[in-house]
């Protein structure tokens, strides 16, 4: 798993979901301004989690905790 701190915040932010997110409901969990920068930066990590096998992603754009 990736050690930076951003990916420890959006793992909380999934686990405090509960539910499947987008980069937008992300940004908007971490209070983030919604901004492309922003988003695509979000969206950016979330693939490298689905990379590392520990977020999946069902449907493009949408992600989910991978369950184990």
């Amino acid at each position: 798993m990736p050690d930076h701190p951003a990916y420890q915040q959006i793992l909380t932010a999934f686990t405090d979901a509960g539910r499947p997110m987008r980069a937008r409901d992300l940004c908007e969990a971490l209070d983030l301004p919604i901004l492309p920068k922003n988003t695509e930066g979000i969206r950016s990590k979330l693939k490298c989690l689905v990379t590392g096998s520990i977020l999946a992603e069902p449907e493009p754009g949408l992600f989910t905790q991978t369950r184990t």
